[in-house]
């Protein structure tokens, strides 16, 4: 595979859907896999006491000892937090929508930067127009792929930034924008949260909270989590790449992730089981097994760059207002023609 220089232009709307009605149709007992998980709500206060805990230790603390600690510790919490935040963003912990609104918001937290509800409204369109650049904001930007191109240096910024260059991205999907209550509670419990911090405990917990977040979703073996889920790293046509390892012990099966694109109503306790019931749909697809080995891989090969997408510019017969619940709409449709 030769280092690109543009991004893979492909005709056709996303595989995903064609996938979700074939399972559906071969294993019909898959539907027994669709519900909530309000075990979901115990790891997300697990991980926000860890981490309340860990900046209380740390407060008093030099900046060195602080970052390590938010590399060598908090990372994980504020990751698996991440991933809370979206099963909020799927409804998949609690039935009323607002008690997921709130899950969200309350994973949110020692992330500082209030994002939870605004991840919720793009990520959904991720899932209904994947690859779809200018309603997709989980692409990189023209600019930003030229900008890191396949650097070393590049992409080590690229990745602790991260979050920046995510928000920036936004910016293209103005068809997305949307800033409602649920935006604004989200921002502002998030302020006092922060405020609170530095009031008890100073700038120093601030700072270990804020650093848990970068290291978690930037330059750090978890931060090969955005490269895994859909860079062309092990094939120049699959689209979508699930990771089967040990970190999915600790990280509510995050790396589930073809499996999760295809079913996104079922919730992450039950995705291997979906591997497990359809396994011909998924056991001749390629995958990852190391976060630590992807993650340098992004870093040094010649071969991959933020150009190592799939883009498309068809957008299906999906409409704008789509809610991402493929599965559940296969299914509603077979029982409206059963009634008939």
């Amino acid at each position: 595979m030769s280092s690109p220089k543009d991004f893979t232009y492909v005709t056709g709307t996303e595989p995903h859907r064609i996938r979700t009605r074939q399972i559906l149709k071969s294993h019909p007992e898959v539907k027994k896999l669709i519900s909530k998980n309000p075990v979901t709500m115990v790891w997300i206060l697990v991980c926000v006491g860890i981490q309340l805990v860990m900046a209380y230790l740390l407060k008093d603390q030099p900046w060195y000892i602080i970052l390590a600690a938010a590399w060598l510790i908090g990372a994980f919490p504020v990751h698996t937090l991440f991933v809370c935040i979206h099963e909020a963003a799927h409804n998949l912990i609690f039935k009323k929508p607002g008690a997921n609104v709130a899950a969200g918001i309350i994973a949110n937290f020692p992330s500082l930067i209030p994002t939870a509800i605004s991840f919720k409204n793009y990520h959904l369109k991720h899932h209904a127009f994947q690859g779809v650049h200018e309603l997709d904001a989980d692409l990189p930007d023209y600019w930003e792929a030229r900008l890191i191109n396949n650097y070393f240096i590049g992409k080590m910024i690229w990745l602790l930034f991260f979050p920046v260059f995510q928000a920036i991205r936004t910016l293209r999907c103005i068809e997305l924008a949307a800033v409602d209550k649920y935006v604004a509670m989200n921002i502002i419990f998030q302020i006092l949260f922060d405020v609170l911090i530095v009031y008890f405990w100073g700038w120093p917990a601030l700072g270990y909270l804020g650093a848990s977040f970068l290291f978690s979703v930037g330059l750090h073996p978890l931060g090969a989590r955005w490269i895994q889920e859909h860079y062309l790293v092990l094939d120049k046509n699959q689209e979508t790449y699930s990771y089967y390892g040990v970190l999915n012990t600790v990280n509510m099966n995050v790396g589930y992730h073809n499996e999760h694109h295809d079913m996104p109503s079922i919730p992450w306790n039950n995705l291997p089981k979906l591997k497990s019931i359809a396994p011909e749909f998924y056991d001749n697809l390629k995958y990852h097994t190391s976060f630590t080995k992807l993650f340098f891989t992004f870093l040094f090969s010649q071969e991959v760059s933020l150009f190592s997408r799939i883009v498309r510019k068809e957008r299906g017969k999906v409409k704008l207002n789509d809610n991402s619940t493929p599965d559940l709409q296969v299914i509603s449709a077979e029982e409206q023609l059963q009634k008939y």
